[in-house]
């Protein structure tokens, strides 16, 4: 599933780049590159909402429905 987030990238005062996504708390990316820097945040969104759903998952009873749905 493919999804749109907002990367927001600035120039570390020690070289390179950081990163974060306000729309995933938590996410952040650093590299040395533009495209280091932002492959570094998909990886770390990727991660994030991996273990997110993973844990929420977990606790289901077996009698609930999960299906998938489309936003946007």
């Amino acid at each position: 599933m493919k999804s749109e987030f907002t990367a927001i990238i600035e120039p570390a005062i020690e070289g390179g780049f950081w990163a974060v996504c306000p729309e995933v708390p938590g996410a952040n990316g650093q590299g040395e590159t533009l495209e280091e820097t932002r492959q570094s945040l998909v990886e770390a969104i990727e991660l994030l909402l991996e273990d997110r759903r993973s844990d929420y998952l977990r606790g289901l009873p077996e009698d609930a429905i999960q299906e998938k749905i489309l936003v946007g």
